[in-house]
């Protein structure tokens, strides 16, 4: 953190303003739609009238990393998602009508489903995408009605600490807060006894957050990650392959939940591949060390983790092939913990970069004889954030996308799926519970209260559910079956 340290907030402090932001919830009754969008537009200006500002404190947090990244990757998405909710919450906020069984209907009973606030929301938020993450639940969250407390990470500590600032001026702290610290403030967040609770983060964190929100029995949305692979048909086009690949394995230094982890492609063109993709990424990054637009890796610590991974599938016979087309010393750097595009042949189960989530420009290359030999490998691991498949043979793309399981899926490009707000986003298994984004998002945040009502007359009398019990409750029962 560049020196920067954060001073931890106790966790009687947060069950102080939790209890505070509960009292103004009930006090606060039914959340109109107009509170509700005013909410949302207020959050939006924090976004967008400060959008500079967190660009460079972005940069400054991360070491280096481009305002074009974070213009596209960060201020609109979090700003699409915030305009959404404020266009739908109307729509998203009306009961839907749902029918009734034979006969109650008909003996004038009615259904709807009415969405109502959870109440107030717990968020834990990562680093890679210091605005997106926190901006786009917390669109969902308010439009659903809920008060919100946000812990973004403690590894962009110049963002937080602005975050707080801007937050806090348009917003009363009983609305939405800001809680700041490190790993001590997470725990006590964790184990507070919230109406909801996110986190998006690793797998492993992931466990103990729900395990602390266990205790209270808080429902949590986790949206963790895993090792996302590409399958590349022998009909995919290696040209496309190549620079969509490339592309998102080098945004944000590859630090994003939805990168392409590792690719799949049929050994007879593996070679193809190598040469076609080394040639796209030295067309896009023709330096990097010196290089504004390549991203820095946030922290020492995780750079030493990802080149560990390198070493350790070096030693274990990996093929590994850098990619450094200006011959850069990244060795004698590091001041800004670059890391050059690594492919890593001929990589097996054993090494460490086939083991965990790599959050890195490091891409492990296997080879299949048959496309099934893929698939089975992929249903024998964790079933991962999202799947990408190349290819343009539609019976091909049918066996990959229904004999496997993600998240999500793109298919010829990487990514792109997790940009949609009218699509749920979220994992599976260990990457994932539950899902947001747009009307789903909403959804996930707000309680779907079922609200019956009957006539005036004794729908239990007409079916002769009053004791004591008649041959009308048998026949009733029995036509009832028949039907």
């Amino acid at each position: 953190m560049d020196g920067m340290q954060q001073i931890e907030t106790p966790a009687d402090i947060i069950a102080e303003k939790l209890a505070k932001q509960r009292s103004a919830y009930l006090a606060e009754g039914f959340v109109t739609a107009a509170v509700r969008k005013d909410r949302l537009k207020r959050a939006l200006g924090c976004l967008m009238d400060n959008k500079d500002e967190f660009i460079r404190l972005i940069s400054e947090d991360f070491g280096n990393r481009s305002a074009e990244t974070t213009l596209f990757a960060d201020v609109a998405a979090a700003a699409g998602a915030l305009k959404d909710a404020i266009k739908h919450v109307d729509r998203w906020m009306k009961p839907s009508k749902r029918s009734l069984q034979f006969p109650l209907g008909l003996l004038g009973a009615k259904a709807e489903v009415v969405p109502q606030p959870k109440g107030v929301v717990g968020l834990i938020t990562p680093w890679n995408f210091p605005l997106g993450m926190v901006f786009i639940p917390l669109a969902q969250m308010l439009a659903a009605g809920n008060r919100v407390m946000v812990k973004p990470s403690e590894f962009t500590p110049r963002t937080s600490a602005f975050y707080k600032k801007v937050i806090s001026a348009a917003f009363d702290e009983t609305e939405v807060c800001i809680i700041n610290g490190a790993v001590e403030t997470s725990q006590g967040f964790a184990s507070q006894p919230w109406d909801h609770l996110m986190f998006t983060g690793a797998p492993v964190v992931g466990k103990l957050i729900m395990a602390a929100a266990a205790k209270n029995l808080v429902p949590v949305t986790l949206e963790l990650g895993g090792k996302s692979p590409v399958v590349v048909g022998k009909s995919a086009d290696l040209d496309m392959v190549a620079e969509r690949v490339a592309t998102m394995k080098h945004m944000n230094a590859g630090q994003i939940c939805l990168a392409p982890d590792y690719i799949n492609i049929d050994k007879n063109r593996r070679d193809e591949f190598v040469a076609t993709y080394t040639a796209a990424v030295e067309k896009m990054y023709p330096t990097m060390l010196s290089n504004d637009q390549y991203t820095s890796i946030i922290t020492p610590r995780h750079r030493e983790r990802i080149e560990g991974y390198i070493e350790d599938a070096r030693a274990k016979g990996a093929d590994v092939r850098e990619i450094n087309p200006a011959g850069e010393d990244f060795k004698g750097q590091n001041q800004a913990n670059k890391i050059p595009s690594t492919l890593i042949l001929d990589a097996t189960d054993d090494m460490e970069v086939m083991k965990n989530e790599i959050f890195g420009p490091v891409l492990p290359v296997r080879t299949y004889d048959a496309i099934g030999e893929t698939i089975d490998y992929v249903n024998d691991h964790e079933r991962p954030l999202a799947l990408y498949y190349f290819g343009f043979d539609k019976s091909e793309e049918t066996e990959v996308l229904t004999r496997t399981t993600s998240g999500g899926v793109t298919v010829n490009d990487v990514l792109w799926h997790g940009a949609h707000e009218n699509l749920p986003f979220g994992g599976v298994g260990n990457s994932g519970i539950g899902h947001y984004h747009g009307y789903d998002g909403f959804l996930e945040f707000s309680h779907q209260k079922s609200v019956l009502r009957h006539p005036k007359m004794s729908i239990g009398g007409l079916l002769g559910v009053v004791p004591p019990y008649t041959d009308k409750l048998r026949k009733n029962m029995e036509r009832q079956l028949k039907n």
